[in-house]
């Protein structure tokens, strides 16, 4: 009787021992993946980003966080998590994010075996491009308007309130804009933007935000719009024109980076080699940018046939103050 009781406590106790192993294995299972996990900050296209996730995870069973904004708001995260920064991965639509980040000691070096084919101007050993966009007049078809071939048509008296511009505080590429404006015309370039001012431009907010009441009517074109958001819009049946001013404009390479705070470089340096494959890059294409890679091919005009503005030198402007002489002229200050 003693022996059957021992035996069922010893019973008992083997399959408590086993349910808490079991238990421990699986928390610890969980833990790992959580702690794979990788955390993506990006600045558009959303859909774009979660596309890259969707196909990297499948690749390779990490899961990726995405927090996508505005290069302004996504920045402005990153500088308040100093403290307990997040980031893994970081994609900027501006160059020159990461080249401020790079200067600060903020980047991982890292050159992917996939950047082979992307151009030298597109990739340092700290970041590389994902893909590429152009800034140009986006133009409503059916606005009345005369169709513009270059900046200065949009401070026309036709084009009088019928015009938006994305927030250059907001949108990374539309400061670069400004300042390739300035070091190709420097005085008469904000002779320029006083003649939009005085003509009815608008600062709408974000890229989108410039581009809604133009795709809707309200306004006749955008200037300064980032091009593959309307080249999206085109495709949809929407009546507008993607348009390449003929005195230049700027390219917006978007360049991805590892933060060298992320515990997990890893995977972080695993997800760059994703975007910069062929399925990818594909992927960056089907969003209606420039690919990095020039072995893959576009569904757009690629930078090569346009006429371009003079890039930042060090007699540019600091990009502080053009951002803050344009606020101050458009009444933000």
């Amino acid at each position: 009787m003693m022996n059957r009781t021992h035996n069922t406590k010893t019973k008992t106790f083997s399959r408590t021992k086993t349910g808490v192993m079991t238990a421990m294995t699986l928390s610890l299972a969980m833990a790992a993946g959580s702690a794979q996990a990788l955390t993506l900050y990006t600045a558009g296209p959303g859909s774009l980003a979660k596309k890259l996730a969707a196909g990297y995870e499948k690749q390779t069973g990490v899961k990726v966080d995405v927090f996508q904004a505005t290069t302004g708001k996504v920045m402005a995260r990153l500088e308040a998590e100093q403290a307990n920064p997040r980031a893994d991965v970081l994609i900027s639509a501006s160059w020159d994010t990461a080249t401020d980040l790079g200067q600060r000691g903020w980047l991982l070096e890292y050159q992917s075996p996939n950047a082979a084919q992307v151009p030298a101007q597109f990739k340092t050993p700290y970041y590389v491009a994902q893909g590429i966009s152009a800034l140009g007049i986006v133009w409503n078809t059916k606005s009345g308007t005369t169709e513009p071939k270059d900046w200065g048509d949009l401070a026309k008296p036709e084009f009088k309130d019928k015009v938006t511009t994305p927030d250059p505080s907001l949108s990374g590429a539309s400061l670069d804009l400004l300042i390739g404006l300035q070091n190709a015309h420097a005085q008469q370039a904000w002779k320029l933007f006083e003649d939009l001012k005085a003509n009815g431009m608008i600062i709408a907010g974000p890229n989108a935000q410039a581009l809604t009441p133009v795709l809707q009517g309200a306004k006749a074109a955008v200037f300064g719009a980032v091009d593959y958001v309307s080249y999206g819009s085109v495709q949809d049946g929407e009546s507008v024109k993607v348009i390449f001013p003929s005195s230049g404009t700027v390219i917006a390479p978007r360049p991805m980076m590892i933060l060298k705070s992320s515990q997990q470089q890893k995977e972080a340096k695993a997800f760059i080699d994703y975007v910069l494959s062929p399925e990818g890059q594909k992927l960056v294409a089907d969003a209606w940018l420039m690919p990095a890679r020039t072995d893959i091919d576009a569904k757009r005009p690629l930078f090569k046939s346009l006429k371009l503005l003079p890039e930042a030198s060090q007699a540019s402007a600091s990009r502080k103050d053009v951002l803050d002489r344009f606020a101050k002229l458009f009444g933000q200050q």
